[in-house]
């Protein structure tokens, strides 16, 4: 099974700015997942991007590596 963005963010293999072509893969696929399973984000690293930016998560990504 394919690592997911925030898998492969924390271990150094993608950048943090790819994001946003994980985020248009999703919306392009027949993906029947939600962008948060797609990224593979919790409920928490969800709603700090929706609802504070891109900062918030990566600042939650960042402690985890």
């Amino acid at each position: 099974m394919e690592k997911k963005f925030k898998e492969k963010y924390l271990s150094g293999e993608v950048s943090f700015e790819e994001i946003d072509d994980y985020s248009q893969e999703w919306g392009f696929s027949d993906e029947t997942v939600t962008l948060r399973e797609y990224l593979g984000l919790n409920a928490e690293e969800e709603d700090a991007w929706v609802s504070v930016g891109d900062d918030a998560l990566k600042e939650l990504l960042d402690k985890q590596r």
